[in-house]
């Protein structure tokens, strides 16, 4: 009986290092999927690296884009026209129909475009970057998902299995006992 609860034991442990190595290597294939997805991620610093001119249109363009160009703005073309009307009424720079502001307007509305434009180029190739990222994450997320469920699974299995083991041992263990309690008994006839 001690043999067979020995044979039991070493079985027990056996299994239980198959199923280890089964998760080694599950967590094996989990860290060598997850350093290529952290690979792609670390290469966002690449866009970190801006030129002179990229930096320029994206300030460019913030100010372009705000109310204190707005406000400025609103404030010399304002100052433009009172001084131009009524201070120096007679002697005037610019007289009555402005056309000295509008070539002004027409310079920095041509200018200023397609600084905004390279900047909102850039904003896109930002954005892009970002939802492959994040695409990246979700596929990331998944992958962890899908590894524990494998685990838990194998868990499960694994435990079924033990149960099934035990439970078959314990019929053993009792039909040997009745066996030996039918043979320690004095019969009743």
């Amino acid at each position: 009986m001690e043999d067979k609860s020995l044979q039991y034991i070493q079985q027990l442990m056996e299994t239980e290092n198959r199923q280890l190595n089964k998760l080694h290597e599950i967590v094996k294939n989990s860290i060598e999927e997850e350093s290529l997805l952290t690979q792609k991620l670390s290469e966002e610093d690449d866009l970190k690296k801006m030129t002179f001119g990229e930096k320029l249109a994206d300030r460019v363009a913030a100010f372009g884009g705000s109310w204190t160009f707005i406000i400025v703005f609103g404030m010399v073309l304002t100052s433009w026209i009172v001084l131009n009307s009524f201070i120096l009424k007679n002697n005037a720079v610019d007289p009555f129909p402005y056309i000295l502001l509008n070539l002004v307007l027409s310079c920095i509305a041509a200018l200023q475009a397609p600084v905004i434009m390279m900047s909102q180029n850039r904003q896109e190739v930002k954005d892009r970057k970002r939802a492959e990222n994040d695409y990246l994450v979700n596929l990331k997320a998944e992958v962890e998902i899908r590894n524990l469920h494998r685990k838990i699974d194998l868990s499960i299995i694994d435990q079924y299995r033990h149960l099934c083991e035990i439970q078959q041992k314990q019929l053993e263990l009792l039909d040997e006992i009745r066996s030996q309690m039918k043979s320690g008994l004095p019969s009743t006839d």
